[in-house]
């Protein structure tokens, strides 16, 4: 039986000291020519898994989790499914949380089958956590709620998000007195509260965009068991300060916060100093640097 995803969390946040995740976008027309000199069509695949891999590696003990968009993965057809699935295979290998960024959301046996394609061990995806979109309906997450308890995995309910569209939908203010997102929020609680576990949070979390700090706090007081899935640090403008304000201080690890995991991707995977290097030594060292400098920002805030 695989531990509880949020003791899990909890205990890897602790254990690498950061509460980062790195996310994993291979934008094609973003990875630095190292990766492939002679780029064509015929070996963006090798190029990806290079380019993959080699963040994993340079990563490596640094940062609990990582959170691939599988996007990036699928436009590549087949064989960028074949890959993500050995990319989530080598990454849990390694001690790495993969939270798998899909962001499914459907009713009935449709969910049942997102679920079983990335929750558990034995999955063709295996991942720790999904990304899933709850505004089909509570119905549309059950199949979700039941496959994250049986495989000890997590879920991330898009709650509120990064981009500025966000507004349109979620901050709607409703005839009850309080916006969609609060909504959301109060009938996730008793889930929420649910599957928590003996460190205090639970397996059930939510995607609370950095870009949006007094959503992100108001959230937090709805749900302060929930593990927080933070983007919008970093490329998308968020400052480290916007991005904690939601976590909370671990209680027995001084200047360490909890329950909850900061996203950043582009700005650690693609410096701009990362395009002069000859290498891919050379590279892994400026991305080495990048993460050591990310995590020293964000474990410097004051709360």
């Amino acid at each position: 039986m695989v531990e509880h995803f949020g003791d899990r969390l909890f205990k890897k946040i602790r254990s690498t000291k950061s509460f980062l995740c790195l996310g994993i976008d291979p934008h094609l027309n973003m990875i630095p020519k190292i990766f492939n000199k002679e780029r064509t069509s015929t070996n963006n695949i090798k190029t990806v898994e290079k380019f993959c891999f080699s963040l994993l590696d340079t990563a490596y003990e640094l940062v609990p989790a990582i959170k691939p968009q599988i996007a990036l993965f699928e436009q590549l057809g087949p064989d960028g499914m074949k890959l993500l699935s050995s990319l989530c295979k080598h990454a849990q290998s390694k001690g790495f949380l993969v939270i798998m960024d899909a962001k499914r959301g459907d009713i009935g046996s449709t969910s049942q089958a997102y679920a079983n394609a990335y929750l558990g061990k034995n999955a063709p995806f295996p991942s720790d956590a999904l990304t899933v979109n709850p505004w089909l309906g509570i119905d549309s997450l059950e199949p979700f709620f039941k496959k994250a308890s049986e495989t000890g995995s997590g879920l991330f309910i898009l709650a509120h998000t990064s981009n500025k569209g966000s507004k349109d939908i979620q901050e709607m203010p409703l005839t009850i007195g309080i916006k969609c997102y609060e909504h959301l929020a109060n009938i996730l609680k008793p889930i929420v509260e649910k599957h928590k576990g003996t460190s205090g949070l639970s397996s059930i979390g939510i995607v609370s965009g950095a870009t949006f700090k007094e959503e992100a706090l108001a959230l937090r007081k709805i749900l302060p068991s929930a593990p927080f899935l933070i983007p919008g640090y970093g490329t998308q403008g968020a400052s480290a300060e916007d991005a904690c304000a939601p976590l909370i201080p671990d209680t027995k690890k001084l200047d360490l916060q909890n329950f909850g995991l900061i996203n950043a991707s582009r700005s650690i995977a693609f410096p701009e100093e990362s395009y002069l290097v000859k290498n891919i030594e050379e590279w892994q060292n400026i991305i080495l640097t990048k993460i050591n400098s990310t995590n020293n920002e964000l474990m410097n805030i004051n709360h």
